[in-house]
């Protein structure tokens, strides 16, 4: 299984961004696709996650009314859109798929190589 997370990149505070991550080498019937985001010096934290299955979603506290998760079966990506980026917003985002929801990064088997999300005030 290989996940290919892009669409980072250096943002204003207010602006926008769509994330991609595109699963390969397996097909995925109800299992949970997330997005984790690490800072500098923080660990890595849960943003949000898409039941592959129904599409139930899922998101941190942190992020509702800002962030959207959602999927395309037919082209095997998963989606994060960021809305009214915040400088505290700058990380590395990672997509990552799991059997079950979690919050945890370590219920979850594959994981993407991250794509840095920078965003200047």
């Amino acid at each position: 299984v290989q996940l290919q997370a892009s669409g980072g990149g250096l943002v204003q505070a207010g602006g926008s961004l769509r994330l991609s991550c595109a699963i390969s080498g397996r097909a995925f019937s109800s299992h949970i696709m997330a997005w984790f985001r690490q800072a500098p010096g923080k660990e890595r934290e849960f943003v949000a996650a898409l039941r592959w299955g129904g599409f139930r979603t899922y998101y941190a506290d942190s992020v509702k009314g800002r962030f959207t998760i959602s999927g395309d079966k037919a082209k095997s990506t998963v989606y994060l859109e960021i809305n009214v980026l915040k400088p505290e917003d700058t990380a590395v985002y990672y997509c990552a798929v799991g059997s079950s929801y979690s919050w945890s990064p370590l219920m979850y088997r594959y994981w993407g190589q991250g794509t840095q999300v920078t965003v200047s005030s």
